[in-house]
């Protein structure tokens, strides 16, 4: 009887650490799936925190200044106003231009960016283009496909095309520096804005 019994303790000692085992395992299992679940999520997470946001797509805006082109390259609206001080800007390059180097050009579009400015146009008396670029230090190229002849008058055009460049680039440079600012301005507005906004909702809840 003795023997018949302690078999049976036997049996059920070894069901249940059997069982036992079982358990254990699909538990540990479980938290295995689990761990695997967060550390994935946790990674599809990060990857969206390392992606950087997409660039915005550049705009340009175009404006007609006393029979010149002026266009503007922003990816923002407020990037592309043309104030009335640029426009005299223009005007008065066209002008010095007439003065200080030939009375013969044609003006192609002056173009604003937001580290650049650049302007080129024809001299039509000696059939070659011209490009300034404030970008550079010494921004000024020539080109044509045909050739020219370098006599004194043309040696003179260069000189005062080059001498001119300083004239262009003083004045746009100061013209970029102070787009920025204004740009720097309204963004610090645009904070205040917000605050008191948010300061006037506090107030009406309260």
């Amino acid at each position: 009887m003795k023997k018949r019994i302690l078999n049976r303790n036997n049996v059920d000692s070894r069901y249940v650490n059997e069982s036992y085992d079982t358990m254990k395992q699909m538990l540990n299992l479980s938290r295995g799936l689990i761990n695997e679940q967060d550390v994935s999520q946790e990674y599809e997470t990060a990857q969206e925190e390392r992606e950087e946001p997409k660039e915005k797509e550049e705009k340009t805006k175009e404006y007609t200044v006393s029979g010149g082109k002026i266009i503007v390259h922003g990816v923002d609206e407020q990037d592309l106003v043309l104030t009335q001080e640029e426009q005299t800007s223009f005007q008065e390059t066209m002008d010095d231009f007439v003065e200080q180097v030939s009375d013969m050009a044609e003006y192609h579009p002056l173009n604003i960016y937001k580290n650049n400015v650049e302007w080129s146009g024809d001299l039509l008396k000696f059939d070659v283009r011209f490009y300034y670029s404030i970008a550079e230090v010494d921004g000024t190229y020539i080109g044509n496909a045909n050739m020219i002849k370098v006599d004194p008058e043309f040696l003179e055009l260069l000189g005062k095309l080059k001498s001119f460049f300083k004239v262009f680039e003083a004045k746009w440079a100061k013209i970029l520096a102070s787009r920025r600012t204004t740009e720097a301005t309204k963004e610090e507005g645009l904070g205040d804005n917000e605050l008191s906004v948010d300061v006037e909702i506090d107030s009406d809840v309260n």
